[in-house]
């Protein structure tokens, strides 16, 4: 683990980089690039230089570098403005002899990158090392250690001259370096610490590597890993070596089986310290991931094309894999993951998918906070749903043995599914709609098993809660039920695909107040009609909530009417207080199933087709009638040849 080979062809390794110089004028930044590419120091040089692109093999990595000089004059500053934007690298000179140059790093240049929210390595170069004042000599890390405190987007300090060829080529190689090796995502300065992140990673290549599974690579794995990364051998000499020096520093680093994972971990960060971070990236790069420490975009699989109406759901064999993993990380065999144990299964992922929205709080608990088989189910076919590139990577990242596109599938229409009169789904999506207070939130909060609370809290924005159904004969369902805020309504219908991945609709309102009564029928027609102006059409189911308060006048009456009007069910009574559901669960997965059926129908929709039948009957009588004369006239023609011919 000692050498970095040079060059890689792994599709996270940047192939090419584009270093910006700039500064104040006259701090020699056109000297600087025109000595590294010629090695020459120039006599003249004009205001301006082109792109300079420096030979493929100037330096070991074999990355081809253009560097990009920068105008001084005021009237340029917008297009200096857009060259620093699209640096991967950023080198700001100052002139050794003429401190206010040093200054302005500190009081324009690095505040002038925060605005334009360039966030690339910097490399801070101080030119004209040989016309420094000699009765002002400090030493570098003296100068710069204030403004690097002060600006962490500073990779690396150096002093150069162009005219005594002092240090030159060594301004691009850092500069280079900062880019393909950059520190900030693998280790932490202040703490002396490898990130997070990049133990993450690091932990997830140890597992791939320890073949056996026994928790330490052997000398025969810790060869197979050298081969790989570097592709060179490593002499068992060399093998005892590594061993002994981790050994020495940290004895818990080294089993009788092997080096472990927290020597693997001490090596790396070993690496780090003496400055060797092309080690570290090889090995990440060779793994695939990228300067995020993120797997490339290029080793996950684009889910497959899909109209708005067609949705994802996970594989069987997905599944299978997620249920053998649980039963691995429920440690305690409790039949629940707890937090720490969630934690564990998804420590080789840059973070836990579940701790982020909209999933953090939308599958049920138990009292320790553990997630049951069915809600550890339940959140990745959320996700799956609402993004299945992120359901595919985190797979890989927790070792999916297979290939990871076999993970997903792309369900039936659901015009289809309607004109079929059945939906074969596994995950079926349910909008809830309702005025404020009349008991949405109240009722994603019991599906969810959670106890009933007086209190009210607004909800503002989306939310989802996910679980799982069961239906007659055993079969299991996963319902998403998605909350609408009454004020995001509007906004939702304003998109003509708005409810394209909705596989039925359901209208909550408070059966004790006429008024929400009547803004959920509101609602209801504004969706019905968005529908039938789409050709989204989707099932619709009316939830009279709080059933265990006094229903207002003449409630049956306008529900009666409502339901007839429309074409739809009675109203669902449920009372979350008193957990009487009434099966709603239930019924909303068997009308999702059903999608034919429960399709609200406005007057104005009536209208239309009333129209279109009436047009197509009119049409199909002037067919008919065309086709009467077309006979007529040939035969006319028939009977007049006939009569020519016998006279």
């Amino acid at each position: 683990m000692a050498k970095a080979a040079a060059g890689t062809d792994n599709p996270a390794t940047p192939t090419a980089v584009r270093i910006v110089v700039a500064g104040d004028r006259g701090t020699g930044k056109s000297s600087l690039i025109v000595t590294a590419a010629t090695e020459n120091f120039p006599a003249n040089v004009p205001p301006l230089l082109p792109p300079t692109r420096l030979p493929e093999d100037f330096y070991p990595e074999r990355v081809p570098i253009t560097i990009i000089d920068t105008s001084s004059r005021p009237e340029d500053n917008s297009k200096v403005a857009e060259e620093l934007k699209r640096a991967d690298a950023i080198v700001l000179t100052y002139a050794c002899d003429q401190p206010q140059t040093l200054d302005r790093l500190s009081t324009f240049w690095l505040p002038k990158l925060r605005q334009l929210e360039v966030k690339v390595p910097v490399i801070v170069v101080g030119c004209r090392l040989d016309l420094r004042d000699e009765n002002q000599q400090v030493s570098l890390e003296q100068v710069m250690s204030p403004i690097m405190q002060q600006f962490r987007e500073i990779e690396t300090c150096i002093e150069c001259s162009a005219f005594k060829h002092i240090q030159i080529p060594e301004v691009f190689y850092y500069a280079q370096k900062a880019v393909l090796h950059p520190t900030g995502p693998l280790f932490d300065q202040e703490t002396q610490t490898l990130k997070d992140q990049c133990v993450r990673a690091l932990k997830r290549i140890f597992i791939l590597c320890d073949h056996d599974r026994d928790g330490a690579l052997s000398d025969a794995e810790l060869n197979d890993f050298q081969v790989k990364c570097f592709n060179a051998p490593l002499q068992p000499s060399e093998i005892v070596g590594v061993k002994r020096v981790v050994q020495e520093k940290l004895p818990e680093g080294v089993n009788e089986r092997g080096l472990t994972l927290t020597g693997f971990l001490f090596l790396h960060a070993l690496f780090i310290e003496k400055g060797r971070l092309e080690t570290t990236w090889t090995v990440l790069r060779k793994f695939g991931y990228n300067n995020d420490i993120r797997l490339a975009d290029e080793l996950i699989p684009s889910p497959t094309k899909r109209t708005p109406d067609q949705s994802v759901e996970m594989t069987n064999e997905a599944i299978d894999f997620l249920r053998v993993t649980f039963d691995v990380f429920d440690s305690d065999g409790d039949g629940a993951l707890r937090p720490r144990e969630l934690e564990e299964l998804f420590s080789t992922a840059p973070a836990s998918p579940f701790s982020e929205l909209p999933y953090t709080d939308a599958a049920e608990r138990n009292a320790f906070g553990g997630l049951s088989l069915d809600g550890f189910l339940s959140q990745w076919a959320l996700m799956t749903l609402l993004n299945p590139a992120s359901t595919m990577e985190n797979l890989i990242y927790i070792g999916y043995p297979g290939d990871v596109s076999s993970t997903i599938r792309v369900t039936r229409k659901r015009r289809l599914d309607r004109k079929k009169q059945q939906s074969e789904r596994n995950v079926f999506q349910c909008f809830v709609f309702g005025p404020k207070k009349a008991g949405k939130s109240a009722l994603l909060d019991s599906f969810l098993g959670r106890p009933f609370s007086d209190n009210y809290n607004p909800n503002t924005e989306e939310r989802y809660a996910v679980n799982v159904v069961d239906q007659p004969g055993g079969i299991k369902k996963t319902l998403v039920l998605r909350e609408i805020p009454e004020d995001g309504v509007s906004k939702l219908l304003s998109s003509k695909e708005a409810l394209a991945a909705c596989d039925i609709a359901v209208f909550v309102h408070d059966s004790s107040d006429e008024l929400s009564w009547k803004r959920a029928t509101q609602l209801l027609v504004e969706v019905a009609s968005h529908g039938e102006d789409t050709g989204f059409e989707v099932p619709c189911l009316i939830v009279a909530a709080k059933d265990d308060m006094d229903s207002f006048p003449s409630a049956i009456q306008h529900s009666t009417r409502v339901s007839q009007d429309m074409g739809t069910e009675a109203p669902i009574p449920i009372s979350t207080k008193l957990g009487d559901l009434n099966n709603l669960f239930r019924k909303i997965v068997s009308a999702a199933e059903h999608p034919h059926l429960s399709i609200p129908e406005t007057e104005a929709g009536r209208s239309r087709k009333q129209y279109h039948r009436l047009i197509n009957r009119s049409l199909m009588v002037v067919s008919v009638g065309a086709a009467v004369a077309i006979v007529g006239l040939a035969a006319y023609r028939v009977y007049a040849a006939r009569k020519n011919a016998s006279g």
